[in-house]
């Protein structure tokens, strides 16, 4: 990867609608050595997709709360067997294995304070192996960034 890549990289990370012409011009190179320096992106498993950002909030959800776990065991199969159940949960916009006191930390988010007592009481508590959850509520977001940082040599 070299300063053109991460020109390409860092220009799409801000506007993933980008057309090629207007990403050629950015980054200084004619449309097709453009196009197929990101479909090489693209192949090579950089560029892993394009998504809307969507605000949470004005979809109705309000909360957003990080749950850590403790499994009772912290084996492979332990940890798959988390791994799978969870992914289940649309209400789990991220999950973490961790190091240190908890295993696993959750990102999820909820419209209310009874709609993730619901969650917790009738998904989360319900999966096999969990010995402990603490969960802490965001009251906002400081920082949140869509963007990696690039460094160029």
């Amino acid at each position: 990867m070299d300063d053109i890549d991460s020109k390409i990289i860092r220009a799409i990370q801000v506007d993933g609608r980008i057309t090629v012409i207007d990403l050629a011009e950015h980054v200084g190179l004619s449309p097709t050595p453009c196009a197929r320096r990101l479909d090489r992106l693209q192949r090579d498993g950089i560029i892993t997709g394009y998504a809307a950002q969507v605000d949470p909030e004005r979809l109705g959800f309000g909360v957003t709360i990080f749950v850590s776990v403790e499994l009772e065991k912290q084996d492979r199969d332990a940890i798959d067997s988390f791994e799978k159940a969870i992914r289940r949960c649309d209400e789990v916009m991220e999950c973490y294995l961790m190091t240190g006191s908890r295993d696993i930390l959750l990102r999820v988010v909820a419209k209310d304070l009874n709609a993730f007592d619901a969650f917790l009481e009738n998904r989360l508590m319900k999966i096999q192996g969990i010995r402990n959850l603490r969960s802490n509520f965001a009251l906002r977001t400081m920082v949140k960034r869509g963007s990696l940082p690039l460094l160029t040599g």
